[in-house]
């Protein structure tokens, strides 16, 4: 058997734990020095925001449709990763498992 675990627009949801009230509005995350965004929600995404975008260029569509947008914390989005492969690996045989993982470390 196997099980996947994906978290959809991790950064996004990262944020939404922090604030409920995001919750079903277009919300962006932005990388280092606001530069592009590297995450989306799914409510952005209908916008026509694609990933990577840069931020200048999205900045009228960003007011236009009150798009929520925040500047990464990837502190918060390693530790939420953490959680989530603590309490997923939590569930199976430690012999028989694997994480893939571009932000997981040991």
């Amino acid at each position: 058997m196997y099980a996947l675990v994906d978290c959809n627009n991790f950064f996004v949801s990262c944020e939404r734990t922090l604030d409920p009230s995001l919750e079903n509005k277009p919300v962006v995350v932005l990388s280092n020095n606001d530069g592009c965004v590297v995450s989306r929600s799914k409510e952005a995404k209908k916008l026509g925001i694609p990933m990577a975008a840069p931020a200048f260029k999205y900045k009228e569509l960003f007011k236009q449709h009150d798009v929520k947008i925040f500047s990464a914390k990837f502190e918060l989005y390693n530790f939420k990763s953490q959680r989530v492969i603590e309490i997923s690996t939590s569930y199976v045989d430690k012999a028989n498992y694997e994480v893939y993982s571009i932000d997981y470390h040991k």
